[in-house]
């Protein structure tokens, strides 16, 4: 089944939450992925090592990436 999302972040869950942030703050809404969550709620052996995803429209990834590449560059600093 096709998709309108794409992931543009998957990494710690602080990086993850700067990104959704914001990407809010310039009106994308952001759906936040975390599958060991999501394995724990389900009753199964989960890595609790908090990596999230973050996916977005397609239509909005050029604006978004310009965003999760700001951030990626200020953590570098």
């Amino acid at each position: 089944m096709e998709s309108n999302y794409t992931k543009i972040y998957s990494g710690n869950r602080f990086t993850a939450q700067r990104i959704e942030e914001k990407l809010l703050e310039v009106g994308i809404v952001a759906i936040m992925k975390d599958e060991s969550e999501s394995a724990r709620l389900a009753g199964f052996a989960a890595n609790i090592d908090g990596a999230l995803e973050v996916h977005i429209q397609k239509e909005e990834e050029e604006k978004a990436m310009m965003i999760v590449r700001a951030i990626a560059a200020q953590q570098k600093d």
